[in-house]
């Protein structure tokens, strides 16, 4: 019962978003995926203990998901109670791909729809993408979990009604919207950096969870600086996450032979080529000063 918990509580962390953006682009109900999910996680606490964790966790979960949203679907049809019994087959598992492909940056891009008022942008792509409560994001936003968790919820049924598509946008839509997905990583980031030794584990994976975003975002726009900077920017602060003993350690206080070096020459390189495109940006500048930090 422990090593099923465990394992099901390391697919949460691991796997919660990944899952949940695929599930979203299959149903475009943000709030109908999430409610599959849970459904798959609550399926995987009951069956694990007696059958054991599965060799590919991530595909049970995603065909034990698919059924539950397929479940869900067939209630809404026939105004039926009846569950289909959650049977999950060895051959449906063995059909799933064994790298389900990572949709997270096109679930942020869809929290930006124009649909969607700016101001619940961020909150949204914090809670739907990285798990976050509703409890941990209002303060930051100066409001209280009650307040965020209904406009959260509105915005989900927005999302629902304007039929929004669940991929990368191409074109000027990309162009609009990139920055709003920007501030979302960069405040995944923040969030992670406030981990120290023997805080919740969870929260020192958000700043790795930044780190891919930010480098995914690079991918899908070479052209543009401002993703390079951010990525520059953030690897220099996650250099120094090794001297800090406290969410907000000084630098005069930090032992800097425990910085990471390799990433701080990685945050350079980043820099440079944003620097050299000669369109100077907000996340330019920020990295700059982390670059003099750092030196």
């Amino acid at each position: 019962m422990i090593l099923a918990r465990a394992a099901a509580e390391r697919a949460a962390r691991d796997s919660h978003a990944r899952l949940l953006a695929i599930l979203a682009a299959r149903t475009r109900d943000l709030t109908a995926a999430e409610d599959a999910l849970a459904e798959a996680f609550r399926a995987a606490l009951d069956h694990w203990p007696r059958t054991g964790v599965p060799d590919r966790p991530d595909a049970w979960l995603m065909t034990a998901a698919k059924r539950a949203a397929g479940a869900a679907r067939a209630r809404a049809r026939t105004a039926s109670d009846a569950l289909p019994s959650l049977i999950l087959l060895t051959a449906e598992e063995a059909a799933m791909p064994d790298a389900i492909p990572d949709r997270r940056l096109a679930l942020l891009f869809a929290c930006t729809h124009p649909d969607l008022d700016p101001a619940v942008q961020t909150p949204l792509m914090l809670q739907v993408v990285l798990g976050l409560t509703a409890d941990r994001i209002a303060p930051a936003f100066l409001l209280t979990a009650t307040a965020l968790g209904q406009r959260l919820t509105r915005a989900k049924a927005r999302l629902k009604a304007s039929g929004a598509g669940f991929e990368v946008p191409d074109g000027d839509a990309l162009s609009e919207r990139f920055p709003q997905v920007m501030e979302a990583v960069l405040a995944t980031a923040a969030l992670g950096w406030e981990a120290v030794p023997g805080s919740d584990p969870a929260r020192a994976d958000l700043a790795n969870e930044a780190l891919h975003l930010a480098d995914v975002l690079v991918s899908v726009m070479p052209e543009e600086p401002e993703p390079r900077a951010l990525l520059a920017l953030i690897l220099y602060v996650q250099a120094r996450a090794p001297a800090r003993a406290k969410a907000y350690t000084p630098l005069e206080e930090q032992d800097t032979t425990l910085w990471d070096r390799d990433a701080i020459m990685a945050a350079n390189r980043h820099l440079k080529a944003a620097s050299a495109q000669g369109r100077l940006g907000r996340f330019q500048l920020e990295a700059a000063i982390q670059a003099v930090h750092a030196e």
